[in-house]
C-alpha cells in the first residue's frame, strides 16, 4: 500500500504532497504523485502550466511537474499519463483515479479547497476522486503545518510560508 497524491502543480497540490510525505514518514508508507496531462492547450492554460501566448510542449510541462515534485519531496515517485483529448473533469478524474488505483492506495491525499462543501463546483476533479470508496481520502485545504504532535513538519516547505 502507498499514499497517492494527485498533483497538478497548484499550491494545494503541493501542500497535499508535503502532508502525504509527513504522514508517510510517520507511518512508514511510500508516497507517489500522479498527474494526468491532456495534450490540449486549454487545460494547460487553465492549470497555469503555460501562458496565454506560450506554445504547449507537453514533455516540458511533465518535466516541470516532475521537478516540482522532486524539489519538494525528493523521495516521492512521480507518474503521469498523457491523454489526447480535453475531457470533462469527471473523465480526467477517472484517469487520475486509475493511476492512483494502480498503487493500491491506503489513502489519497487531495489538495482541494472545495471538496466536501455543500455546494460543489461541477468542474472539480477532486469531487470525483473523493467519491471513490476503495481508499480513504485526506483532504488538505490549507498550506499550513500539520496539527498532529507525532507528525514532523517538512520545515523547508513552511519556512517561506506566511500562514
Amino acid at each position: 500500500m502507498t499514499f497517492v497524491v494527485p498533483f497538478d502543480g497548484s499550491e494545494l497540490a503541493e501542500a497535499a504532497l508535503v502532508r502525504a510525505v509527513e504522514y508517510g514518514d510517520a507511518l512508514e508508507e511510500d508516497v507517489t504523485a500522479v498527474t494526468v496531462v491532456p495534450e490540449r492547450k486549454r487545460y494547460a492554460r487553465e492549470k497555469g502550466w503555460i501562458g496565454e501566448d506560450e506554445a504547449y510542449d507537453v514533455e516540458a510541462v511533465v518535466e516541470r511537474l516532475r521537478e516540482q515534485v522532486h524539489s519538494l519531496t525528493p523521495a516521492v515517485s512521480f507518474e503521469y499519463e498523457r491523454i489526447r483529448e480535453f475531457p470533462p473533469e469527471a473523465r480526467i478524474a477517472g484517469h487520475i483515479e486509475q493511476l492512483a488505483l494502480e498503487h493500491d492506495p491506503s489513502v489519497v491525499f487531495l489538495g482541494s479547497d472545495n471538496v466536501g462543501r455543500v455546494v460543489t463546483p461541477l468542474t472539480s476533479v477532486g469531487v470525483h476522486i473523493a467519491a471513490e470508496e476503495s481508499y480513504d481520502v485526506f483532504v488538505v485545504r490549507q498550506r499550513a503545518p500539520p496539527n498532529v504532535d507525532r507528525i514532523q513538519p517538512h520545515t523547508e516547505f513552511y519556512d517561506d510560508d506566511s500562514t
